[in-house]
């Protein structure tokens, strides 16, 4: 059994003062209350935020630190400058006001919440990276930390690491506003799998994802530098069986409930304090409700309980200041001297008086503006064990998916929303208790357990892979590289695009600068050395771009080679190119109906590129044509998927044919050095023998042995091996 290992921004335990010394007491919010189960069961660990700390004496601290172990809880101690930076800057400044559409509210001015988010997500990752072990699942939660995934992918390439957003995800165009969007996109994508509550933002990450990495999306799986990321709907559930369990706590507590409000028919808000809740408009409607019938406020009562939330954030405090005017207004307008028909209490509620709560209110109104699930409305479902009561639901809730039997409004449409609940205060009973008992069965049945367990056995299914980071006895990549440095004999095999030189928008603009031109020179013109260049271009393409050069060439992945500038292009794979008519036609038709799509004609291949093309449109281009040639059954050609490029080529043709014979013309004992950085490449690593050095530059699962980030750092090694 693999062991977990959680990731969030809180530990589901929170250190608080207490008198002379602290204590440990669980941390609220439906995130730890999920996994807090879990976690106990099993022998994983949790890593998170304990709470402010920089109190406490050294004993202090070694108490709780002790604690913390037995209970295998990991801290990750954030200064006050952190928090101020990293949580209410970035995430809860920027983040979460973005992904729930306020862009009223969007701060983006602060370059210092940015830097700050990007340095306490790489010290989650460095603390999960020092305690994983082969076989461990790593889960990471929610926005606060979307760029562990990458960071930590680089510390444990063959890591298995989930992460779930909890908010939602935008539509792309939102999304596009955030200026390191394509960071943000970058950190999410280290994952293997990645988990949204409904299709919807699974979809709008799909897009942004495409848009701005240009990434590939076959069905539920994206493609990005040949790394796939699995991506999945797992709607949170609640703890349904303890909402719907019976007490003596809840009973007297629902006793007294019922009467207090005898006489009138009770209308419940329950809420984080928070402006994507919708509480200020649920406000206004009910106020609208009143108006229209003078009587009502005799009738029924509104308690808006508002749980107190990021309160060193002015907006916050600002929200609290509005819903206090706006019930102040509405109670003296409506209201008795003995009677109020709001009530709003800025409180928490114990667990006992929450679910009597629940199972006092005539109608729960759970109208969010944004929410990317909202457990209240399935905590009241759960508690709901005699099919009473009416959910009034915002379309805008990730819930209002699954429970479709509430009455699911638009919460800035005030008079629909008033309307809504003065229809469910006249809903029949007979319908009242169909709706429920359908709600009530489907949140015990979709508990927090089932969705616990599917996404923990969706991520148990990614394959474990073995490090590739160091050779047998464990030599590190600098000690290879020195290692080949000395070597008498040296055969050195490059990939272009992607390697040597970053991918540009059309292939003739990614040419080689002065430094690259500088240093083929100075590693050709080492003693016992011979550098080769395998690419996908055309001899022409790679000859004007490198002719010079005193290396050797081998153009359409291996169809022509050129050893060095004084000898000709040969033809190293024969075969019939007779499809090249028909199948040129249908790359052609294609094109013609793709904007920024264009057909290159080489000898032995066609490649239909589409770097230019809109994401969405590409994936339908590409799957039509692989369905078209698949119509065909044609034996005589082969697809290669590259980035941004598909090419139909002649069977045979390969990176790993090529690099074999270049192998065989060295003399025994060549040190072989290899790099590349997509698809095409893998095919060369797979020819290489075991003592190669093979890097891949970028991400992506790959045959070879070691990894660098991007084009600067590959070429770095290369000016080490001079």
């Amino acid at each position: 059994m693999s062991r977990l290992l959680i990731a969030s921004n809180r530990l589901p335990i929170t250190i608080q003062p207490e008198g002379d010394g602290f204590e440990l007491r669980p941390s609220s919010g439906g995130l730890a209350t999920a996994l807090r189960g879990p976690h106990a069961k099993g022998d994983g660990l949790w890593f998170g935020w304990p709470g402010d700390v920089s109190l406490a004496t050294p004993e202090q601290r070694a108490r709780i630190d002790a604690e913390l172990v037995e209970r295998r809880l990991v801290p990750i101690d954030l200064t006050a400058a952190e928090v101020a930076h990293y949580y209410d800057g970035f995430s809860n400044g920027a983040v979460w006001p973005l992904f729930h559409y306020s862009l009223d509210k969007v701060r983006l001015e602060a370059r210092e919440d940015w830097v700050t988010y990007q340095h306490v997500n790489q010290r989650f990752a460095e603390a999960i990276a020092a305690r994983t072990q082969p076989g461990d699942l790593v889960w990471i939660h929610d926005y606060h930390l979307m760029l562990v995934p990458e960071y930590l992918r680089r510390l444990v390439p063959g890591a298995r690491i989930g992460f779930f957003l909890h908010i939602p995800f935008p539509a792309a165009d939102v999304f596009r506003i955030l200026p390191w969007r394509e960071e943000v996109l970058r950190g999410l994508m280290g994952a293997d799998l990645l988990g949204f509550h409904t299709g919807e933002y699974l979809t709008n990450f799909a897009r942004s994802a495409a848009q701005v990495l240009a990434t590939d999306l076959d069905v539920d799986v994206l493609r990005w530098a040949d790394h796939s990321v699995r991506l999945g709907t797992f709607p949170i559930g609640v703890d349904a069986a303890a909402f719907a369990a019976d007490s003596p706590e809840v009973d007297a507590e629902l006793a007294a409930l019922r009467k207090n409000t005898a006489g009138r028919r009770l209308i419940l808000g329950i809420d984080r304090l928070d402006y994507t809740k919708g509480i200020l408009r649920r406000l206004l409607a009910f106020e609208r409700l009143l108006e229209g019938d003078q009587t009502l406020h005799e009738r029924v009562q509104l308690l808006q309980i508002a749980v107190p939330s990021r309160e060193s954030i002015d907006s916050y405090a600002d929200l609290r200041k509005e819903a206090n005017e706006l019930v102040g207004r509405i109670n003296a307008a409506h209201g008795t001297p003995t009677r109020v028909p709001v009530h709003f209490l800025y409180r928490s509620v114990p667990f006992e008086q929450l679910v009597a709560l629940y199972r006092a209110a005539d109608i729960m109104l759970v109208t969010p503006i944004r929410d990317g699930m909202n457990l209240v409305a399935k905590e009241y479902c759960a508690a709901r064990t005699d099919g009473g009561g009416v959910l009034v639901l915002s379309e805008f809730a990730g819930a209002a998916d699954e429970l479709r039997e509430a009455l699911i409004v638009n919460p800035y449409d005030l008079d629909a929303v008033e309307r809504t609940i003065g229809a469910a205060l006249q809903m029949p009973e007979e319908e009242r208790r169909l709706r429920m008992e359908r709600l009530h069965a489907r949140v015990l049945e979709a508990d927090v357990a089932r969705w616990h367990r599917r996404f923990v056995d969706e991520l148990e299914r990614v394959p474990v892979l073995p490090a590739r980071n160091a050779v047998e006895g464990g030599r590190s990549l600098s000690e290879e590289v020195s290692r080949l440095r000395e070597a008498p004999s040296l055969l050195v095999l490059l990939d272009y695009d992607g390697t040597l030189v970053p991918y540009a928008m059309m292939p003739e603009l990614a040419r080689p600068d002065p430094e690259l031109q500088s240093l083929l020179g100075r590693l050709a013109a080492r003693p016992g050395a011979r550098v080769h260049v395998l690419t996908g271009r055309t001899p022409a393409s790679i000859e004007r771009l490198l002719g010079e050069q005193p290396v050797g060439l081998c153009a359409e992945h291996g169809y022509w080679c050129r050893p060095d500038p004084t000898r000709p292009w040969t033809v190293r794979v024969t075969g019939s190119l007779g499809w090249k008519e028909p199948v040129g036609a249908l790359l052609a038709d294609l094109a013609a109906r793709t904007p920024g799509a264009f057909v290159e004609e080489k000898t032995s291949a066609l490649a239909f590129h589409y770097r230019a093309v809109d994401p969405t449109l590409a994936s339908a281009r590409v799957h039509e044509l692989r369905a078209r040639l698949a119509a065909e059954a044609r034996t005589d050609i082969e697809l290669l998927e590259g980035s941004r490029v598909i090419e139909v080529r002649l069977p045979g043709v390969s990176k790993s044919i090529v690099a074999a014979a270049l192998i065989a013309d060295m003399p025994a004992g060549t040190a072989i050095f290899a790099g590349g950085d997509d698809r095409t490449d893998e095919d060369l690593f797979s020819a290489l023998p075991p003592e190669a050095v093979s890097v891949r530059v970028g991400r992506g699962r790959s045959l070879a042995r070691f990894r660098v980030d991007d084009v600067s750092a590959f070429r770095a090694l290369l000016g080490a091996l001079v």
